[in-house]
């Protein structure tokens, strides 16, 4: 990563790298698992319950961002800003874990409903920090830094998930899911003191920006 990236930047990059490896081993295989475990071979029924899956995620997630963004931009100080990040992570770590219970399609949407509001908490909190402090010229690099280790995640992720669903099971890779959203979860709270708790004017970028 580029040495003039500074410290709070490079943590939240990383921390996105190993959520999105995380999640990204899940991304090629969730379809097969909906029909191993939840429609049990019934291929029709599985289209139906992933769509609807897709559907929970995705209009919950968008009702939600907008009054929470709206609430974390109301409030002074960056506190608000950060724990929303943090608990909105650790939140997501129960979703994998779930489903290695799931037997039932109600029991997905109410997973997938909760990965929602999870994401809805962390992603405006982040995205404030984020912008608030990037590197003055350096905006666009910075973002395509964080765009590029996103999209190895998701290729070298995706590419590893079938592989370790074969090899270890759907279990065992719900299981690293969870792993790799606590480790992005304990890398937030590393920038812990960096952050501006008082006001979201007052910029706390570390003056030497020496490589993490």
């Amino acid at each position: 990563m580029p040495k003039i990236i500074n410290k709070i930047i490079k943590l939240l990059i990383i921390s996105d790298f190993f959520l999105n490896s995380g999640w990204g081993l899940m991304g090629p295989v969730f379809a097969i698992f909906i029909v191993k475990n939840i429609t049990v071979g019934n291929f029709s029924e599985a289209a139906k319950v992933a769509g609807f899956a897709s559907l929970f995620f995705w209009i919950t997630k968008s009702i939600l961002q907008i009054p929470i963004g709206h609430y974390l931009d109301k409030n002074h100080g960056e506190r608000d800003d950060f724990w929303f990040m943090v608990v909105g992570t650790f939140m997501m770590v129960f979703v994998p874990l779930g489903y290695i219970f799931s037997t039932q399609p109600w029991h997905i949407y109410l997973l997938q409903i909760f990965y929602a509001v999870s994401a809805a908490i962390n992603f405006p909190s982040w995205a404030a920090i984020f912008t608030r402090h990037i590197d003055k010229g350096s905006e666009a690099m910075e973002w395509s830094t964080h765009s590029t280790f996103l999209g190895i995640a998701a290729g070298v992720a995706g590419g590893i998930g079938g592989v370790a669903v074969s090899t270890f099971g759907f279990n065992a890779v719900f299981i690293f899911v969870s792993i790799f959203t606590v480790v992005s979860g304990f890398l937030l709270l590393v920038i812990k003191d960096d952050i501006s708790f008082k006001n979201k004017k007052i910029i706390r970028v570390p003056m030497e920006r020496t490589i993490i």
